[in-house]
């Protein structure tokens, strides 16, 4: 796994990256739901479609929009095996680890958090 401060640092440099902001309809869920559920969402999205091996359909399983942190997970580069491999250094093809898990779903919450408080992740 990489340093957090390093990935984001090279997150800012991707323009593909930059282009994923909260909308309104975004920010109001994550205000109305707070952050220990829209948390507990990203955990249980990692666990089903990012953890496995060979994630059915990996590459495409992540949509665009729909929820805050489906939008995150294409910010930071966590939407895939092959998005995590090459910016996170998180080998593809075998299991995420719970410690993977609880990395993944750290990025995001930065991520989410820095656009609800209009400061950098």
């Amino acid at each position: 796994m990489n340093n957090p401060d390093s990935v984001f640092q090279r997150l800012t440099r991707s323009p593909f990256r930059q282009r994923f902001q909260l909308g309104p309809k975004e920010r109001q869920y994550c205000i109305d739901k707070g952050p220990e559920t829209v948390t507990r969402h990203a955990e249980e999205f990692i666990a089903l479609r990012l953890a496995p091996a060979e994630p059915k359909n990996d590459g495409k399983q992540t949509p665009m929009r729909g929820h805050p942190v489906f939008i995150a997970q294409h910010a930071t580069a966590t939407c895939c095996r092959g998005c995590l491999a090459k910016w996170h250094a998180i080998p593809a093809g075998r299991p995420l680890t719970d410690a993977e898990q609880r990395y993944v779903v750290g990025i995001l919450y930065r991520w989410l958090t820095a656009q609800m408080t209009g400061q950098k992740p």
